[in-house]
């Protein structure tokens, strides 16, 4: 194996440019010439994780195999990379000050001064070599998360600084930056990209390429002027103007020659890519005719005037990769919930949609609008999907309207009830100690699969499966048997802890709920199975 070669990538400008699908877009670019690549995310936040941040505000929180709750960034590298990454991977300020802090109590630094220079860069630096050995990693990205210049990401910036100062021909430096082009103006102009350099100048750092973001291609003078004036060399300056499909990105980044050019830094030798696979995948995502219309029913995407859809990103990218196995063009329109609880006509419209999935979430706002929304799915023989908070409530839906239990709630929602969703009892333990963060039902546990149902069809017929979590509360084994009797099917039932996983309906064309996150493990070349038959069946709608 090389010796360790990391690239830190940072923003320019503006947040939201796509730092991380860049980092992961370089990573598939090198796993293509047979390199083995980790990516790891540092976000400034004092949030030890992102378990406990605001899906509208910060985005989906993702969950890795081993349970940590983090930035949807981390999703982006699993899907390109389409390798799992761990809880090492993952970096914020407040895990960073935690373990300075508790190594200072417990007198590691041998009673000696605890300084936020260097002893807070030192710690970054330490888990990023961590990283690298539990991936046996020949590549490292880190993404630094925020812009150059702000206050919050400096100091791990300056750990990049240290790093490059320790290990010089091992460290390489990407800004991507943003490429504004005022519409009164009509001319890209390359000066914001000129100062955020200058502020990664003046923290001692010099970037060796910047990716351009703009909504179009760099032409020559606007590449040559950034060369000169940042100080870049002119090949360095790759153009990165807005695509379709983020699946083109590494194959708009190879038309640039980008990984080779990433190699000759390092002094190796180029190689060639192997991208063939990738490249008929997002032929078929861009260019597919026939479409498959699916209606997404939630409440994390409305932010004033501006739909957000980061809220559910894995959810998104799973429907793409199944749409794309079958050739098929998703329409994904979001549904907010709330209007069925103001005026039920509108229920009518989801006859529109060819299929209706219900995500995550938490909290009561909504709620009986997503309930209203299943029975239509369940009477019209809609094909439905219901991942987590889905699940549940498609179970509170038949408890109420098929089994007659019409008190019949989560306890989440309400305390005088049927409670056909309960909370465990560790998990009244922990609330009742105010114990939120990282305290869920997180991470990858085991499903046995029940014969002679949907789910078990999908998965090609295996009896032990394994998926991610990330909820407190869980169906009530008390009404499992009034349930079965009038008709749900449980198909997936966690052999450990005897937990309902997966509920479905008989005499439908698919109505199935999980109470896992099947999403997190979708790939672009390998489509959660869950989602493909879920696609399959809508399509046949």
């Amino acid at each position: 194996m090389l010796k360790s070669k990391y690239i830190f990538v940072a923003g320019g400008v503006m947040s939201g440019i796509g730092k991380g699908v860049a980092a992961a877009s370089i990573g598939r670019i090198l796993k293509s010439k047979g390199f083995k690549v980790t990516a790891i995310k540092i976000d400034p936040y004092l949030n030890v994780d992102a378990g406990t941040m605001n899906p509208i505000e910060h985005g989906e929180v993702f969950v890795t195999e081993d349970g940590t709750e983090c930035d949807q960034d981390i999703g982006n590298y699993e899907r390109f990379l389409d390798e799992n990454i761990y809880d090492t991977n993952y970096i914020t300020t407040g895990r960073v000050f935690q373990t300075v802090i508790n190594k200072e109590r417990n007198l590691e630094y041998n009673g000696r001064c605890v300084e936020t220079i260097p002893d807070i860069p030192n710690e970054a630096i330490s888990r990023i070599k961590k990283a690298t050995r539990k991936n046996n990693a020949d590549f490292v990205l880190i993404e630094i998360g925020g812009t150059v210049g702000e206050y919050q990401n400096i100091l791990f910036l300056e750990a990049a600084r240290m790093l490059k100062m320790a290990y010089p021909k091992d460290v390489l430096f990407i800004l991507v930056s943003y490429l504004p082009i005022p519409q009164t103006i009509g001319e890209m102009k390359t000066k914001p990209t000129q100062y955020a350099v200058r502020s990664l100048n003046s923290i001692g750092i010099q970037p060796d390429f910047i990716l351009a973001r703009s909504a179009r291609p760099l032409d020559e003078p606007r590449k040559k002027k950034i060369s000169i004036f940042c100080n870049v060399p002119f090949k360095n300056i790759i153009s990165a103007p807005d695509i379709q499909s983020i699946y083109d990105i590494p194959l708009n980044f190879e038309k640039e020659n980008l990984g080779n050019r990433i190699l000759n830094f390092f002094n190796l030798r180029s190689r060639k890519s192997n991208l063939k696979d990738w490249e008929k995948m997002a032929k078929s995502i861009k260019e597919s005719k026939k479409s498959v219309k699916i209606g997404i029913v939630g409440k994390y995407f409305e932010s004033g005037d501006f739909t957000l859809t980061d809220s559910y990103i894995s959810v998104i990218e799973a429907i793409k990769h199944a749409s794309s196995y079958y050739n098929l063009k998703p329409e994904i329109s979001w549904i907010s919930s709330e209007q069925y609880e103001k005026n039920p006509e509108k229920l009518k419209e989801l006859k529109n949609y060819d299929g209706i999935i219900i995500p995550g979430g938490f909290g009561n706002r909504g709620i009986e609008g997503k309930i209203k929304a299943i029975e239509f799915c369940r009477k019209n023989k809609i094909p439905f999907l219901g991942l987590c908070l889905g699940m549940q409530l498609a179970v509170i839906e038949f408890a109420r309207n098929v089994c007659n239990i019409k008190n019949a709630n989560s306890t989440e929602f309400s305390k005088n009830c049927e409670p056909v969703i309960d909370i465990m009892e560790e998990q009244k333990k922990l609330l009742k100690n105010k114990k939120y963060g990282g305290t869920m039902r997180l991470g990858a546990y085991n499903c046995r699969l029940n014969p002679d149902t949907f789910s078990f069809k999908a998965y090609g017929n295996q009896k032990i499966i394994s998926e991610r979590h990330r909820h407190r509360y869980e169906f009530n084994n008390n009404y499992k048997e009034i349930l079965e009797k009038n008709g749900m099917v449980f198909a997936g039932i966690n052999p450990e802890k005897n937990l309902v996983e997966i509920v479905e309906i008989k005499n439908h064309p698919f109505f199935v709920g999980v109470q896992f996150h099947p999403e997190f493990k979708s790939r672009p070349l390998n489509p959660h199975p869950l989602f493909k038959e879920f696609i399959k069946t809508s399509a046949k709608k």
